[in-house]
């Protein structure tokens, strides 16, 4: 990896946690706290987006940038493992599991979806 590529994909990964925030944010104000719907419509859109952008055939270059920058910056497991923790320390045990097992069902998902699509472009 040449230094600018290195400096792309933490540029990028700058950019996709902005996003994640901006995202996050107008989905909690829109649906509440009670859930955490924020995190959980980031890191599905961010494995079908992943899953779309995968298989494309595309410089090596624009998948460290895209895929290991501006999605990982974007989504987020360390957000899903606290909030989970969270939940569950709260007493919330139900809504913990329910989140944990949606949020990783279904991003796998949302990843194959993604893979599925990309073969149509």
């Amino acid at each position: 990896m040449t230094p600018l590529v290195f400096l792309a994909v933490a540029a990028a990964g700058g950019v996709g946690a902005a996003a994640r925030y901006l995202l996050d944010t107008a989905v909690r104000r829109w649906a509440g706290e009670r859930f955490p719907w924020g995190i959980l419509v980031v890191n599905l859109t961010g494995a079908l987006a992943l899953g779309i952008l995968s298989p494309l055939p595309t410089d090596e270059a624009w998948r460290w940038i895209i895929g290991t920058g501006l999605l990982g910056g974007y989504t987020t497991f360390s957000a899903v493992a606290v909030t989970t923790a969270l939940l569950a320390e709260e007493r919330r045990a139900h809504t913990a599991t329910l989140y944990a097992v949606v949020s990783f069902v279904g991003s796998v998902v949302a990843a194959a979806i993604g893979l599925t699509a990309s073969t149509l472009f």
